[in-house]
């Protein structure tokens, strides 16, 4: 169920870090989280600066998004929250 169709913020931030449990460049978490450029440039952002995702320099990708401890953290609670809410199943109002 969804109250809207649009995604929140928070389920935005939920679908990135589950893209980046193994790891991930920029291009594989834009369209596995199904975003576009401007917004993976702001969420990324916002994601490294608060620590919730690592900026690894790697092969190719040269750089990839790993998340962090607090990152799992974050997607656990946000998981446990969308379950407790009912925002995983199929129904409306």
């Amino acid at each position: 169920m969804r109250v809207n169709r649009r995604r929140s913020d928070i389920e935005i931030i939920a679908d990135m870090l589950e893209v980046g449990e193994n790891g991930a460049g920029k291009t594989e978490i834009m369209y596995s989280a199904n975003m576009s450029y401007r917004q993976i440039q702001k969420y990324l952002g916002f994601l490294v600066g608060h620590g919730f995702i690592d900026q690894m320099k790697m092969g190719n990708p040269s750089v990839t998004y790993q998340i962090t401890d607090s990152g799992l953290k974050l997607l656990q609670l946000i998981n446990n929250i969308k379950e407790m809410l009912g925002l995983d199943e199929d129904y409306s109002f």
